[in-house]
């Protein structure tokens, strides 16, 4: 009979046990690299190496911080919960530290300003799109034309900018910060991008 290895995961300051899923977490798995330590940081940095794998969350956006809180509350759905670890985000009472806190807010934070960019954007209807290989990107409007808008809580949530296409109708067309997409005509309905 073999021995059964048992997997502990650390996420976020809670330990749950993974061994049900110790294809993914055993040696030789895709997240072997998890096992054993809290490495929260790498679920948004994706950097899996050395000093990405850490419980350090400064430096993340509201946004990213709510993403590592999304997958704690996934792990607590799908494997079995073991405690809390000491250290960074809880004392030896099991008590939550400042830094914990500070993480739970930052994680609330970024839930209100990604539920407000979604309200937001809803405002104005994104453009359909595709992607293939033969034909490259597409993007296009069933009503209006198509335009790249600044997203206006990107930089609040990520510390970046991005644009995301709207379709816009053609009394929209002069509204400040549009832009079309290049080599696109100014009433064309569909873009390749």
């Amino acid at each position: 009979m073999g021995l059964m290895m048992l997997y502990l995961f650390f996420l976020e300051f809670w330990v749950f046990d993974v061994t049900k899923g110790n294809s993914h977490y055993g040696m030789g798995g895709g997240y072997h690299h998890f096992a054993g330590r809290d490495a929260s940081r790498a679920f948004v940095s994706g950097n899996f190496t050395g000093e990405g794998l850490t419980d350090s969350l400064r430096g993340l956006s509201s946004s990213e911080v709510k993403s590592v809180v999304d997958w704690r509350d996934f792990y607590f759905r799908s494997y079995t919960y073991v405690g809390k670890l000491v250290g960074r985000y809880y004392d030896s009472q099991g008590n939550p530290t400042k830094y914990l806190k500070g993480v739970e807010a930052k994680a609330a934070r970024g839930a209100q300003l990604l539920e407000k960019q979604k309200k937001e954007e809803a405002k104005q209807p994104s453009c359909n799109s595709r992607w293939s290989q033969d034909e490259g990107g597409q993007v296009w409007c069933d009503v209006g034309f198509p335009r790249l808008v600044q997203r206006p809580q990107e930089i609040a949530l990520t510390g970046k900018m991005s644009k995301r296409c709207a379709c816009f109708t053609e009394d929209q067309l002069n509204n400040p910060g549009l832009e079309v997409y290049q080599g696109c005509d100014d009433l064309a309905k569909t873009c390749q991008v």
